[in-house]
């Protein structure tokens, strides 16, 4: 049960989804309107942007520094929702429940035409194997961060 409250509060810790940058949801099907994209076609800008930036977050609590987002790097919100007191709450829990962060690895990248963002799902590999968290970036045309999260590991993308 603390397992689950851990990973729980890491979750809703580490979100920063804006509510203007959710994907839009259809009434009639309910799900988000979204287009698979090949990796290989990807913006390579894009792919090493959310990559760099992801990681910079999850080496934090390897490495007890955070060094914040610029204006360049992510938007007004994400801005005001990232702060070091947030990532070291989040990095407490993150150690004891996963250990040390190795890396992530790029599986799905999905676009989102009508808020004009490319969503990009990382499987993050820790120390300790026995759960597969997942990292989800989410960059604007601009090339900024405007959502961060992470969740348990789903092979199929669910909003």
């Amino acid at each position: 049960m603390k397992k689950v409250a851990l990973i729980c509060c890491l979750a809703f810790l580490i979100s920063c989804k804006s509510g203007k940058t959710s994907p839009s949801v259809t009434k009639e099907e309910n799900k988000p309107e979204f287009i698979k994209l090949n990796l290989s076609e990807v913006d390579a800008i894009k792919k090493n942007r959310a990559y760099e930036l992801g990681k910079r977050v999850l080496m934090t609590c390897n490495t007890s520094s955070f060094k914040p987002f610029t204006a360049e790097e992510a938007t007004e919100e994400v801005l005001k929702k990232i702060n070091k007191e947030k990532i070291s709450m989040t990095c407490q829990n993150i150690l004891r429940v996963f250990g040390q962060f190795n890396d992530m690895q790029l599986v799905e990248a999905l676009r989102f035409d009508e808020n004009q963002t490319t969503l990009f799902r990382y499987k993050c590999d820790y120390e300790k194997k026995y759960k597969t968290k997942e990292l989800q970036v989410t960059i604007n045309d601009e090339n900024k961060i405007t959502a961060i999260t992470t969740k348990d590991w789903k092979d199929a993308y669910h909003p």
